[in-house]
C-alpha cells in the first residue's frame, strides 16, 4: 500500500499485557470489537504518513467503520503528513492536543516517530503503530505494534514462482526512495527467492514508483528499456500493478508473471480481460491488508478501556487469487477501479469512497 501502501518486513511483536494471546493471524480474521468497546468515552485517531492514495483511503474507511461499532467512541480524527516526516511528528502532537485517547499510526518514517509516540504515551495516550515493525520497546516507545508479516508474503511468492515459473529475473516495484517498508520488503523478497536456484533479482534495489500510478508507469517503461528480459514483476499495491502491466501491454510485450499484494479491481479486471483475449499472464495476489487498521484499533481501544483483545499483533495476508491454482481474480466492471474487495467493507461502502 499506500501514496503508500504498506510498510515493513518483519515479524512478530508485542503487546503490553500477558492477557493478550499473540500469534500470526490472517488479515480477515479477528475478534468482535464490541466486546472491547468498554464504557469510557474515547476519541480515536489515525495518523497517516502518506495519505490520499487508494490503499490509505480504504484503510481509513475500514478504521472509521470499525470505530462506528462502539457508541462510546465520540470522535474519529485523521491526519495526513503528505510524505513530510516533520509534519508526521507535528500531527501526532496535534492529535494529543486535540484529546485523542487512542492513536493508530502508520510509521512510514520508522524510528523518527518514536520520540513523538513516547511523548504521547507519557500524556496517557495509547499509541499503536501498524503494518510496519517499529524497532522500539512496547510499553515505552509505543503501546503495541500490529505488524504485517511480509516475510510470509515473500515466501509464498517465492514458492509459487518456483512451482510455476521455475527460473528468471524479478523486479520489485514499490514506494518512494528510502522508504523503510520498501527496503525491508525488498530484502525479504531477495532472501526468499534466493532459496530457489533459477530465480534472481534483476536489481538489488526496488524500483521507485512513489506508490503513484503515473510514476509507476514511467518507472516500468524505464525498466523495460533497461532490462532486455523481465520474467517476473512484484508489486505491493494494486494501482502500481495495473500501471506496470499496462506498460508491458502498451509496449507490445508479453506480460510477465505478476506476484502481488493489496490488489485492486483494476488489476484483477486487467487479468480477466487478458484471459478473454487469450493472453492470461501468471498471477497471484495476497490480500486483505486494509484490515490492519481495524486490528490496530481493537488493540488500542482494548488497552485504553481495559478490555480483552484476543487477537494477535502479527498478521498475514491471505491468497486472494491464484490464476495457476484454480482461484481466478474477482473482477466487477461496475465497481470502481480502485476497489479492493478483499477487505472488510461492503461493495456500497467501497463505491462511496471513490465517488
Amino acid at each position: 500500500m499506500r501514496n503508500s501502501y504498506l510498510v515493513s518486513a518483519a515479524v512478530m511483536v508485542v503487546a503490553t499485557s500477558s492477557a493478550f494471546a499473540e500469534g500470526p493471524m490472517p488479515m480477515n480474521k479477528g475478534a468482535d470489537i464490541t466486546a472491547m468497546c468498554g464504557d469510557k468515552p474515547a476519541i480515536v485517531a489515525l495518523a497517516d504518513g502518506y495519505g490520499g492514495d487508494t490503499w490509505r483511503k480504504i484503510s481509513l474507511a475500514e478504521f472509521k467503520d470499525e470505530a462506528s461499532k462502539c457508541s462510546n467512541i465520540t470522535r474519529v480524527l485523521y491526519t495526513d503528513a503528505g510524505g513530510d516526516p516533520q509534519k508526521a511528528t507535528s500531527d501526532l502532537n496535534s492529535l494529543v492536543a486535540q484529546g485523542a485517547n487512542v492513536i493508530v499510526v502508520a510509521p512510514d518514517f520508522s524510528q523518527s516517530l518514536i520520540p513523538a509516540m513516547r511523548a504521547a504515551m507519557k500524556d496517557g495516550v495509547v499509541v499503536v503503530p501498524y503494518n510496519a515493525k517499529v524497532n522500539g520497546e512496547a510499553g515505552k516507545d509505543f503501546s503495541a505494534n500490529v505488524v504485517q508479516n511480509v516475510d510470509s508474503i515473500a515466501a509464498e511468492w517465492a514458492k509459487w514462482l518456483h512451482e510455476h515459473i521455475k527460473e528468471g529475473g524479478l523486479l520489485y516495484f514499490s514506494g518512494p526512495a528510502g522508504t523503510a517498508y520498501s527496503k525491508n520488503f525488498n530484502e525479504r523478497i531477495k532472501a526468499n527467492i534466493g532459496n530457489y536456484h533459477g530465480l534472481k533479482p534483476l536489481s538489488q534495489d526496488y524500483i521507485v514508483t512513489n506508490w503513484n500510478p503515473a510514476d509507476a508507469q514511467k518507472a516500468a517503461a524505464g525498466a523495460i528499456a533497461t532490462y532486455p528480459k523481465i520474467d517476473v514483476v512484484a508489486v505491493d499495491v494494486g494501482p502500481v500493478g495495473s500501471s506496470v502491466v499496462r506498460s508491458f501491454q502498451q509496449a507490445g510485450l508479453e506480460v510477465p508473471a505478476v506476484v502481488s499484494m493489496a490488489s485492486n479491481n483494476e488489476l484483477n479486471c486487467m487479468w480477466a480481460d487478458a484471459k478473454a483475449a487469450g493472453k492470461p499472464f501468471p498471477y497471484i495476489t495476497l490480500d486483505g491488508t486494509t484490515y490492519q487498521t481495524r486490528i490496530a484499533l481493537r488493540r488500542g481501544l482494548s488497552l485504553y478501556e481495559g478490555t480483552k483483545d484476543s487477537d494477535g499483533t502479527e498478521v498475514a495476508a491471505f491468497v486472494y487469487a491464484d490464476s495457476l491454482g484454480g482461484k481466478e481474480p474477482f473482477c466487477d466492471k461496475s465497481a470502481p477501479l480502485d476497489a479492493d474487495f478483499s477487505g472488510g467493507l461492503t461493495p456500497d461502502a467501497l463505491k462511496a469512497i471513490f465517488k
